[in-house]
C-alpha cells in the first residue's frame, strides 16, 4: 500500500478523497492555494503546502510545484480527483517518470480515451455504437460542410479535447456552418489549448446516460449500472439519478456489455465512465469516455454499495478490485448545490456564508467542504455541496429530496437549492418523463 497520498485537488471531492485515505490507514497531504488556506481539505489532512496563489493556472495546474509538493512531504502517490489534472495524460506521464504513482489510468489509455475523435473510432472498431459523424477532427469549413451534407442537419460541432459543454454548437443548416467552425474552435482553443474540432448527428432531445466502470491489473473488467444525467443546463448537470427511470432492462443490459467492450479495447485501468445518448426509441450512441471519477459517483455508491474511491486506491496500489457488482438496491438521486442564482441566469454567487445547516436523516448524505463563516472564492467551479438521497423506490426518493431540501439552509449567497425543489414539483420530473431539454421546456427560472 501507498506510504503517503497528495491530493492534487481542492473542495468537496479533496475532501472525500482524505476520509477514505484516513480509512485505510494512509497518510495524506493537502495542496492549496492561497485563497484556500482555510478550507476544509486543508485542515484535515495530515499535511499541507501552498502551491501558489488563486489563480488555477499558478496553482492547481501547476504541475511543478503540484511534484514538488508530493517530493518534500514524500508522497508516493497523487489522486488527481475530477477536473484540474485529472483527465491529463501528460501529468500522469510526468508523476510516473518522478517514480509517483498516479491514481488513475495509464497516460496511453488517457491519451486515447480522452481525445473525443480517437475514442469515438476506438469503440466504433470494437462493435459499439457511434452517433454519425467525422471519423476524426475536422479540419477546415469545406470538410465539415462536406460532412454534414452526408449524414444530414441538425450537426454538432464539439471540441476534440473538450467537456463541460465549451466549444460545442449545434448547426441547424449550411448556412451556420462556417460561424459555428470559427466560434466553437475559438471556444475550444481557449479551454483546452487545442482548436481541434469534430462533427456529428446532433440527436435532437436525447436522454444521457453514463455507465460506471472500475478495471484492475488482474483481469477484471465490471460495469456498476448507469445514471441518468439529462437534467441538465448548457451541457452542466444539474441532477443525476440511478437508475434511470428510461431505460429497460434489455437496453440497460446492452449498454453495460458495450461499456465493457469499450474498456477492454484499452486495456484500462481505474475508474470511468462511459457517456452515452439515448433518443426516444431507446437506441444509445456513444459519444465520450471521461477518465476519472465522476461529480455523480456517489449515487451509484449509494444504490450498489460499494466505495469506489477506495477502490480506486486499492488499484493503483496493485490490488484486485475489491467490491465486485451487487444488483442495484433502491434509488438515489444527486442534487449539485451551486453558488449561484437561478433567477440571473445561474450567475456565480461567491462570498461569505452567513448561517449553514445540512439537512440529515436516513437516507441523506452530503459531501461538502464549506462550513459557517466560510467564504466561497470566486476563482473555481462554483459547486458548494452535493446532497445525495436515497429511496426504496424512485418516487420515495423524490419524497426524501424534497424533505431534505427544506431543511438545506444557506444564507448570506445564492444557491440551486430553489432550482431543485422547483424540479422536484414538475410532474414530467416525478413521471421520469423528461430529457436534456426538460429546463428550457418546463422550468421557469425567474
Amino acid at each position: 500500500m501507498f506510504k503517503k497520498i497528495l491530493i492534487a485537488n481542492r473542495g468537496e471531492i479533496a475532501l472525500r478523497i482524505i476520509r477514505t485515505c484516513k480509512e485505510l490507514g494512509i497518510p495524506t497531504v493537502a495542496v492549496y492555494s492561497e485563497i484556500d488556506r482555510d478550507s476544509l481539505h486543508v485542515v484535515f489532512a495530515d499535511e499541507a503546502v501552498c502551491i501558489g496563489p488563486a489563480p488555477s493556472n499558478q496553482s492547481y495546474l501547476k504541475v511543478s510545484s503540484i511534484l514538488s509538493a508530493a517530493q518534500i512531504t514524500g508522497a508516493d502517490a497523487i489522486h488527481p480527483g475530477y477536473g484540474f489534472l485529472a483527465e491529463n495524460a501528460d501529468f500522469s506521464e510526468i508523476c510516473a517518470e518522478s517514480n509517483i504513482k498516479f491514481i488513475g489510468p495509464s497516460p496511453d489509455s488517457i491519451r486515447k480515451m480522452g481525445d473525443k475523435a480517437f475514442a469515438k473510432e476506438t469503440m466504433k472498431k470494437v462493435g459499439v455504437p457511434v452517433v454519425p459523424g467525422s471519423a476524426g477532427v475536422v479540419h477546415d469549413v469545406e470538410e465539415a460542410k462536406k460532412i454534414a451534407a452526408e449524414i444530414g442537419y441538425p450537426v454538432m460541432m464539439k471540441a476534440s479535447a473538450g467537456g463541460g459543454g465549451k466549444g460545442m454548437r449545434i448547426v441547424w443548416e449550411e448556412s451556420e456552418i462556417e460561424k459555428a467552425f470559427q466560434t466553437a474552435g475559438n471556444e475550444a482553443g481557449a479551454a483546452f489549448n487545442n482548436a481541434d474540432l469534430y462533427l456529428e448527428k446532433y440527436i435532437e432531445n436525447p436522454r444521457h446516460i453514463e455507465i460506471q466502470v472500475l478495471c484492475d491489473t488482474h483481469g477484471n473488467f465490471y460495469q456498476y449500472g448507469e445514471r441518468d444525467c439529462s437534467i441538465q443546463r448548457r451541457h452542466q448537470k444539474l441532477i443525476e439519478e440511478s437508475p434511470s427511470p428510461f431505460i429497460t432492462d434489455e437496453v440497460r443490459k446492452k449498454m453495460g456489455e458495450a461499456a465493457l467492450l469499450g474498456v477492454r479495447s484499452v486495456n484500462y485501468e481505474g475508474a470511468g465512465t462511459i457517456e452515452f445518448l439515448v433518443d426516444k426509441h431507446q437506441n444509445f450512441y456513444f459519444i465520450e469516455m471521461n477518465t476519472r471519477i465522476q461529480v455523480e459517483h456517489p449515487v451509484t455508491e449509494m444504490v450498489r454499495n460499494f466505495d469506489l474511491v477506495k477502490n480506486q486506491i486499492l488499484i493503483a496500489a496493485g490490488h484486485p478490485i475489491e467490491d465486485k457488482p451487487l444488483d442495484p438496491r433502491g434509488h438515489a438521486i444527486e442534487f449539485r448545490i451551486n453558488a449561484e442564482d437561478p433567477e440571473h441566469n445561474f450567475r456565480p454567487s461567491p462570498g461569505r456564508i452567513e448561517y449553514l445547516h445540512f439537512p440529515g436523516g436516513f437516507g441523506v448524505r452530503i459531501d461538502s467542504h464549506v462550513y459557517n463563516d466560510y467564504v466561497i472564492p470566486p476563482n473555481y467551479d462554483s459547486l458548494i455541496a452535493k446532497m445525495i438521497v436515497w429511496g426504496t423506490d424512485r418516487r420515495h426518493a423524490i419524497r426524501r429530496a424534497k424533505r431534505a431540501l427544506e431543511e438545506f439552509k444557506i444564507e448570506g449567497v445564492k444557491t440551486t437549492i430553489p432550482f431543485h425543489m422547483k424540479v422536484l414539483e414538475n410532474e414530467k420530473f416525478i413521471e421520469g418523463d423528461f430529457d436534456t431539454s426538460f429546463i428550457d421546456k418546463h422550468i421557469n427560472i425567474n
